[in-house]
């Protein structure tokens, strides 16, 4: 029988390991941490959203750069499959009213209990404390492990390493100069659905009173070349020191991408998305009497808070003064971001093993017999489901790539 090294057990590297199995492969499944699935239960705890139940096309789009790669395997293990596969471990699950699909416990650890005794069930080995280092001279997989180095020798390896944020649960990315020492090109790991800081930060009166306050039922824009620019409604976080949540994830890769161009990045920040420029200015016109403006502003246009507040933390005084100019800014408050937090914060990471250095079965070209999933592959994806979607779907590839390459080999 023919024998699998599974690094990795996370989602991706679990996937690869049960579409082996199927297979008729003897598979070991290797980690660095005391336990599977880490960051699968942190992003549980939560609610774990496991896929989104949006029209396929839209869905596939989220992938943005890499749609083209990650379409045929998303075709063939999607929001559906997903959801099915669920079923079949005894999780149902329920589509949530924004369209995110969960389990309907909310819960990771059901999930992840039931698969892992399935895998265990059908022979799939778990070692744990088991830290990847590379391969070793006689290119054996070389293991740290309590009990000291072990050499392991497998006929195939998929690598499902993750990502490089919230290292602490194993996502640390120690594999990207194992990789480069076997000649494998890594596109730089940056931080994806990340928070950032706002320019300049912001003022201790403001960052005192409203850090961790949300910002409900507003809309972003942000400049993508010609046109509009890319629109997101939804709503986030104020931090200590800038902006992060939700809606700030959604559009994180463009003002990433900017910032490592510019050193800045600008968002327009529309505070009544519900209403047009012509009705808040209709209505920071209309006769106040001996009211304040605050009190007018909150009395005609429900502005009060945290919204309120960032209007004073943003605008000159003389802007108050001038209604049409203080519209204005209700409907599109310029913020200029200078930074993204650091990359071990990041939800996600983007940059890893890009696809070109694979076959479809995201096998590594120069490298016969080794497969790569998940996070540590060149692609990323906005939250909502897609990001543990695609890490199932590549795993599944993978696992599949490698049964596939094991059987070819035997003919």
């Amino acid at each position: 029988m023919s024998r699998a090294a599974v690094i990795g057990a996370g989602p991706a590297g679990l996937m690869a390991a049960e579409a082996l199995c199927a297979a008729g492969v003897q598979v070991d499944v290797y980690d660095a941490m005391p336990s599977a699935g880490r960051k699968f239960l942190l992003a549980g705890k939560g609610g774990l959203n496991l896929t989104h139940s949006e029209a396929f096309e839209a869905f596939v789009s989220r992938y943005g750069a890499r749609r083209a790669e990650l379409q045929p395997l998303v075709r063939e293990f999607g929001a559906a499959e997903l959801a099915a596969w669920s079923q079949g471990l005894g999780i149902d699950t329920f589509v949530g009213s924004s369209g995110r699909v969960f389990p309907k416990d909310m819960k990771a650890a059901p999930l992840l209990r039931a698969w892992l005794h399935r895998l265990r069930a059908a022979g799939v080995n778990l070692h744990m404390r088991h830290r990847w280092t590379g391969w070793d001279e006689a290119g054996a997989l070389a293991f740290s492990t309590p009990e000291g180095v072990q050499a392991v020798r497998a006929d195939a390896v998929v690598l499902a390493l993750g990502g490089a944020s919230w290292a602490r649960l194993g996502s640390d990315g120690a594999w990207v100069p194992l990789l480069h020492a076997r000649g494998i090109d890594v596109a730089p790991l940056k931080p994806s659905n990340c928070g950032f800081d706002v320019a300049g930060g912001w003022s201790e009166f403001f960052s005192s009173r409203f850090a961790g306050q949300p910002f409900k039922s507003v809309a972003v824009r942000v400049p993508a070349g010609k046109g509009e620019g890319v629109v997101r409604k939804g709503e986030f976080v104020a931090t200590a020191t800038g902006v992060e949540g939700s809606l700030i994830y959604s559009v994180s890769a463009l003002l990433r991408d900017a910032i490592g161009k510019a050193g800045k990045a600008t968002f327009e920040l529309d505070l009544l998305p519900g209403r047009s420029a012509e009705q808040v200015l209709a209505e920071v016109l209309h006769p106040r009497g001996s009211r304040s403006l605050s009190s007018h502003l909150k009395s005609r246009l429900a502005l009060d808070g945290i919204k309120a507040a960032l209007l004073h933390e943003l605008l000159p005084k003389e802007a108050f003064a001038d209604p049409q100019r203080l519209a204005a800014a209700i409907k599109a408050l310029a913020i200029t971001l200078s930074a993204p937090r650091p990359l071990d914060e990041a939800i996600s990471t983007a940059g890893g093993v890009p696809f070109e250095t694979m076959d479809a079965g995201l096998m590594l070209n120069a490298l016969p017999g080794v497969f790569c999933a998940g996070e540590m592959l060149d692609w990323e994806a906005p939250t909502g489901g897609y990001l543990l979607t695609a890490c199932f779907a590549t795993g599944r590839r993978a696992g599949q790539g490698a049964a596939n390459w094991l059987q070819n080999l035997l003919r």
